[in-house]
């Protein structure tokens, strides 16, 4: 086996078969991937961060949460959840509605918009992996197809790691301005989007 990118010779940096060698050969491809991944997610019709994204893609799989719930599911504080709800609002893609049962509670939901984004999304990211798979060989693509199966079944087995495995692509200004009270939000945290 030789390391990616490398001449082919066996004689790259961690050219073995243990999995520490195997994970040092694989870093440069999953780094190409997520820039290829956070690069298609920019070029959708609107910009979002990676928690936006994640806020709008929990919501879509599971409608009607409330707050708390979307902020355990995505792992932030309920101020921090709150501020990324008050902008995806902002910007059209969330809608709050009170409960009909609990006047205290508060549901979300994605807009038809917010649809039409995370839509916008996907497509535009299976269209750039599937350029990048097409200039593979056939027989690559149902060996790294193979591989991914097994460790995504590894990974669901218990492995460690097995959180949630986001990509991790840059933040994104366009519907960061819609914030409560226009300031700018603490980009050095990570967590306010």
């Amino acid at each position: 086996m030789t390391g990616l990118g490398s001449s082919g010779d066996g004689r790259g940096k961690g050219s073995g078969d243990a999995p520490e060698d195997v994970a040092r050969e694989i870093a440069d491809a999953v780094e190409a991937l997520a820039s290829l991944w956070s690069l298609a997610a920019q070029e959708a019709m609107l910009r979002l961060s990676v928690q936006q994204l994640r806020a709008l893609r929990e919501l879509r799989a599971t409608p009607d949460l409330n707050l708390t719930a979307l902020a355990e599911r995505l792992a932030v504080g309920l101020p921090t959840a709150s501020r990324l709800c008050d902008r995806l609002e902002a910007a059209g893609l969330l809608e709050r509605a009170l409960h009909p049962r609990r006047r205290r509670e508060v549901r979300l939901s994605l807009t038809s918009h917010g649809h039409k984004v995370l839509d916008d999304v996907a497509g535009r990211r299976a269209q750039a992996l599937a350029a990048a798979l097409a200039g593979m060989e056939r027989a690559d693509r149902a060996a790294l197809s193979r591989g991914m199966r097994a460790f995504l079944a590894a990974r669901k087995s218990g492995s460690p790691l097995s959180g949630s495995g986001e990509e991790q692509d840059g933040p994104a200004p366009s519907v960061r301005a819609a914030g409560a009270g226009g300031e700018a939000p603490d980009e050095s945290r990570g967590t306010d989007e």
